[in-house]
């Protein structure tokens, strides 16, 4: 294996990753924000109060995109034994 076959395979890893975590990501900023805003206005100082909406909103994505999720891992671990079997 050569650095450029390594670096092929890095940046398609590294952007898999991205785009797995990425709804995850986004998802709990934006529960975190909205509960925060919510701690604001309604001066609620519990801590444990943004804990549930962003596990709740976690297994909602889990549901939502976990079948889109699995298929982008697969196609990389499909690309990747494809390139190990043709070296």
């Amino acid at each position: 294996m050569d650095a450029d076959t390594a670096m092929q395979l890095l940046s398609q890893t590294l952007f898999a990753a991205v785009k797995v975590s990425a709804p995850f990501l986004i998802v709990t900023l934006l529960v975190g924000l909205a509960i925060s805003v919510l701690q604001v206005v309604t001066q609620i100082q519990e801590m444990t109060l943004t804990f549930v909406p962003k596990l709740i909103a976690v297994v909602v994505v889990c549901v939502a995109l976990g079948s889109w999720m699995l298929s982008v891992m697969v196609e990389l671990a499909k690309r990747m034994f494809e390139m190990a079997a043709s070296m």
